[in-house]
């Protein structure tokens, strides 16, 4: 069994056709076909069977196995070339990131210092909350990430990149707030809430809760979202108001809401740059950390 031969048993098993996995590959079905047989026979074992509805298929327990070492291994392949090619060829090729909405306002002066320095280099970006983030650091689709704090796990090495307040972000049109430059939290307390809630796990959802908590106060909460920019498009609509981090306030939306000061909570939010331990960074990642130091 090959390096190759792994690429297209991985491409079978996400597809969960031959003939999907072929298109894909960019090659005919019988071909591929004859290489999950060989791949069978020289294992022993059956690695994909057919579903029921006889049109999908869907691995054994063997080639569940199979799939999560094989993952591992074309992961270290990967890297390994990597490390090779960086020797001769210096900080070239491209650099993927993640990056929460919410914390997008860190990236363009450092992705401009980069570029004026690696213009050999180009950069793939995937979006989406912590936990999603996580996600795609584990399956290798990234090698960095900037998040909002906290995220669990011994695994991640983290650069602290600052602090920030959390302030009241309300529609434009409420008058009776046009004199305010800030606001208590007790006075929050009727407001309707738009409040950044994450798939899984602890975040800002839950550092807000525990806020009102200590004050004896229960939030009126109208609509929980992941995604910071569908917030404030309902908080420019006049829908209710969001308590966000300071920085997640593009200044596109200026125009359509007002922001307040929230004057008598230590709230505070912390974002940082990630990676995970274990794994080989491209010379590209490594210059990218050196802009947080």
């Amino acid at each position: 069994m090959d390096i190759r031969q792994l690429r297209y048993f991985l491409v079978i098993a996400e597809e969960g056709q031959i003939s999907r996995a072929a298109g894909k590959l960019h090659m005919s079905q019988p071909p591929l076909s004859q290489q999950l047989r060989l791949m069978e026979e020289e294992l022993g074992a059956t690695l994909l069977e057919r579903k029921r509805n006889g049109k999908s298929m869907e691995l054994t327990e063997t080639g569940k196995v199979l799939y999560e070492k094989a993952q591992g291994v074309l992961s270290l392949f990967e890297e390994s070339m990597l490390e090779v090619k960086e020797v001769t060829e210096g900080i070239r090729g491209s650099l993927s990131f993640g990056v929460v909405p919410s914390c997008v306002s860190y990236l363009p002066k450092k992705i401009q210092e980069f570029n004026e320095k690696y213009p050999n280099v180009s950069f793939r970006i995937w979006g989406g909350d912590p936990y999603e983030i996580r996600k795609h650091l584990e399956n290798r689709d990234i090698e960095l990430a900037i998040i909002r704090l906290p995220l669990e796990g011994k695994d991640l090495t983290i650069v602290h990149i600052g602090k920030e307040p959390f302030v009241l972000v309300i529609p434009k049109e409420w008058e009776s707030f046009h004199s305010k430059d800030s606001i208590t939290l007790k006075e929050i307390g009727n407001i309707p809430l738009l409040l950044m809630h994450r798939t899984k796990g602890g975040g800002i959802y839950e550092i807000i809760i525990e806020e009102f908590n200590r004050i004896n106060m229960k939030p009126n909460i109208l609509c929980e979202c992941p995604d910071v920019n569908i917030l404030l498009s309902l908080i420019a609509s006049n829908i209710g108001a969001g308590i966000l981090p300071k920085t997640s306030i593009p200044p596109s939306v200026n125009k359509d809401i007002k922001v307040l000061d929230i004057k008598d909570t230590p709230l505070q939010s912390e974002t940082a740059l990630v990676w995970l331990k274990e794994r080989y960074l491209s010379k590209a990642a490594n210059r990218f950390i050196e802009l947080f130091k």
